[in-house]
């Protein structure tokens, strides 16, 4: 259980630049503690980034993402034991949510197993197909181009071997997923903060 909740406290960035909602879960898991004092991770899908934080709530950095194609943020039940070939385009989504993630490994490298059984996964960008121009995605100005995956968030190599490994290394940790077609409070168990008391005459 996460331990007892400080309202104030809020996750330092560092200076980064991050949207409203980013922002927004990133105190709220602060603020109660939910990472349960674990390093953890923002994936902000709208905006195609990654966040990690220590478990202090202190930034290690952040990095454009590669997602899932499909708009969406639920994944297709079993979709973890299908052929990628028989996964059509719309259900390619990244799903959202909060996700208890650590290291492991698939056929070909190291990975960041998000969750394990729809095979969701945080990893080094890889090379696909000469016109999938992965590389080139992660590095454009625009996100709108960034949706491109069967669902798993592709990073840049230098940054999952500077950040992400170290950060998660001999420990589990916390990543929550931003939803794209919901709310966030649809998403994640968030609580208002209470009102400040009135003065007392």
């Amino acid at each position: 259980m996460p331990a007892a909740a400080a309202p104030d406290a809020r996750a330092d960035f560092k200076g980064e630049a991050a949207s409203t909602a980013a922002r927004t879960i990133a105190d709220w898991v602060v603020g109660s503690r939910d990472h349960a004092g674990l390093p953890f991770i923002i994936i902000d899908k709208s905006a195609a980034k990654v966040f990690v934080f220590d478990a202090q709530a202190a930034s290690l950095g952040a990095a454009p993402a590669l997602l899932g194609v499909g708009i969406g943020d639920d994944s297709v039940p079993g979709i973890g034991e299908r052929k990628l070939s028989t996964i059509k385009p719309a259900e390619r989504t990244t799903p959202a949510g909060r996700f208890q993630a650590s290291l492991g490994e698939d056929f070909d490298q190291d990975i960041l197993w998000v969750d394990y059984d729809t095979a969701l996964s945080l990893h080094r960008v890889i090379a696909g197909k000469p016109s999938d121009r992965r590389t080139a995605r992660l590095t454009s100005t625009t996100p709108l181009d960034n949706r491109i995956s069967f669902g798993c968030i592709n990073v840049p190599a230098a940054f999952y071997d500077s950040v992400v490994a170290p950060a998660f290394k001999g420990t589990v940790g916390i990543v929550y997923i931003l939803p794209e077609t919901k709310p966030l409070d649809a998403v994640f168990a968030m609580r208002p903060r209470p009102a400040p008391s009135a003065p007392t005459p």
